[in-house]
């Protein structure tokens, strides 16, 4: 197991315990102060003549937890106090219930599978950052989320379908998908929106996808918004009017653009070649990355890539040599598939600071 997704695993289990503390929380503080009562009653005021000294802290304590279950093995009725026997009553009494109520609500909570089940991928989900949501995993979004996990990209989806097409592939592919409305910002913010770097929106419904758009938008101004739309003309003044990236597709065969569209490159462009998808994109070479030092013609060669326009500390060149050095700071346009866009970043390839 990689690093990464063991510490997710980790902080999920931990979420997850919490989650169970929390739904205990009052039987557990019960049960504690039921405990405390009477450990501090037998330290304070049993005396049992035969010892030479009263109970001590541990021994009271395990006094009680003995007497819960009738089983008293170092306090004697005989030889307590009238305030006392009082306890020997109401401690089993009292103890047993909570227990009661304890093992039945525990029963509840491992066979509540619909319930745990959500719990536990919203705590899947919580340990997320900086990563993308796919709202609607019908046959566009399904097709993107997986060219997103094979580019190395984390998702978390959401559908409102419980029934959907392609739920149980995107499951088998260990990623979290949230079951409800995308439009209500509840939902969005158990995709965990504010800490999402893109959200990719390819619903069947035109209106829908703005709405889940703009209310993403409005919780992450920062984030990065691709939108599926059938109509052309609403999607240009989409794009123009609230800038967000907009792809007008009916074809299943899009969805690569949308997420090609969602990743942290700066694809600009985006086309198809048969059925090769190719990208415009724009980079820039990362302090200390494996880029620097190289020459553009290693780069090209090793990524199989084209680097078509140069831009340096003090030049800018639209046909760059082969045998440029590249420096930290210099920003490239580049011509790949998803693949080696995907390579080139694990490199230290980040994001042009200008458009």
């Amino acid at each position: 197991m990689r690093p990464r997704h063991l510490r997710r695993t980790l902080k999920v289990l931990w979420r997850n315990a919490r989650v169970l503390l929390r739904e205990f929380r009052v039987f557990l503080f019960a049960f504690v102060t039921l405990l405390s009562i009477g450990t501090l009653a037998f330290r304070l005021f049993y005396h049992d003549p035969p010892r030479s000294d009263p109970l001590g802290w541990s021994e009271a304590l395990y006094a009680t937890f003995t007497l819960i279950f009738f089983q008293p093995e170092l306090v004697r009725f005989e030889q307590a106090s009238a305030g006392l026997r009082v306890l020997f009553f109401a401690l089993p009494i009292i103890g047993l219930a909570l227990v009661a109520d304890g093992v039945l609500r525990l029963g509840t909570a491992l066979f509540n599978l619909r319930e745990r089940k959500e719990a536990w991928i919203m705590a899947i989900a919580s340990t997320y950052r900086d990563h993308i949501v796919v709202c609607g995993l019908g046959r566009i979004g399904y097709r993107a989320a997986r060219v997103l996990l094979h580019m190395g990209e984390e998702i978390v989806g959401i559908e409102h379908d419980a029934e959907g097409r392609f739920l149980e592939e995107v499951h088998q592919m260990n990623v979290p998908v949230l079951l409800g409305d995308a439009r209500q910002t509840d939902v969005l913010e158990k995709a965990r929106v504010r800490e999402a770097s893109a959200i990719v929106v390819c619903t069947e419904d035109d209106l829908t996808n703005l709405a889940i758009a703009l209310e993403a938008r409005e919780l992450n101004p920062g984030i990065k918004v691709v939108l599926r739309m059938f109509d052309s003309q609403l999607a240009e003044k989409v794009r123009h009017g609230f800038g967000i990236h907009t792809t007008f597709s009916t074809s299943a065969l899009a969805a690569p653009v949308f997420a090609a569209a969602a990743t942290r490159a700066q694809i600009d462009h985006s086309f198809y070649v048969d059925d090769v998808l190719l990208n415009v994109a724009r980079a820039t070479v990362g302090r200390g990355s494996k880029l620097e030092g190289q020459p553009i013609s290693r780069v090209e060669e090793e990524l199989d890539i084209s680097v078509i326009l140069y831009k340096g500390v003090d030049s800018f060149d639209m046909h760059p040599a082969p045998d440029i050095t590249l420096h930290a700071g210099d920003c490239l346009v580049i011509f790949a598939s998803l693949e080696a866009l995907a390579r080139l970043r694990e490199m230290g390839a980040e994001r042009c600071s200008t458009r």
